[in-house]
């Protein structure tokens, strides 16, 4: 992200944003919708990898993943609007971790980044996992760590007690 203020590089990184914005923008979120990002936006893509390596250089420039602490560090970086398709952007720095149990009323979209080699995002490795309005889980990151960009319709989460 260069040696730009917290806010040029916020800018940017909403720069970056905007193929993947493009291809969820008013669309059911289901595993077409999952398809669909992993034909347009790969993992071992240009796109993908140019939001992983801008969200190291927001957590190493400290304006990124700033809260919690431990073994989950995290942050809002964005709230919901029209430019962002209505989404609220958050990411999540995750070291073999089994998080809070939450429901997603409108859904969830996930950019799975592992930084260790091997580590999956509730079973899951590079790329993008989808999940429906309705769905509920505890976030998981086992293998060692990962950083998770994830998209909330509405900035939508429920925090459950349930298992």
């Amino acid at each position: 992200m260069g040696d730009a203020g917290p806010e040029m590089a916020r800018e940017r990184f909403a720069a970056l944003l905007a193929p993947v914005i493009d291809v969820v923008r008013d669309r059911t979120l289901d595993d077409a919708l999952k398809a669909r990002l992993e034909a347009h936006l790969p993992a071992n893509g240009e796109a993908f990898l140019a939001i992983e390596r801008a969200c190291h250089a927001a957590i190493a420039a400290g304006w990124m993943c700033t809260e919690g602490g431990g073994q989950r560090r995290f942050g809002r970086i964005f709230e919901p609007s029209a430019a962002l398709g209505g989404f609220s952007v958050d990411v999540v720095d995750i070291t073999e971790l089994v998080g809070n149990h939450h429901r997603h009323p409108t859904g969830e979209i996930d950019m799975i980044m592992p930084v260790t080699p091997g580590a999956r995002f509730d079973g899951c490795g590079p790329g993008w996992l989808v999940y429906p309005s309705g769905s509920a889980h505890r976030p998981t990151v086992g293998g060692g760590r990962a950083l998770v960009l994830y998209l909330l319709p509405e900035r939508r989460i429920e925090w459950t007690r349930a298992a």
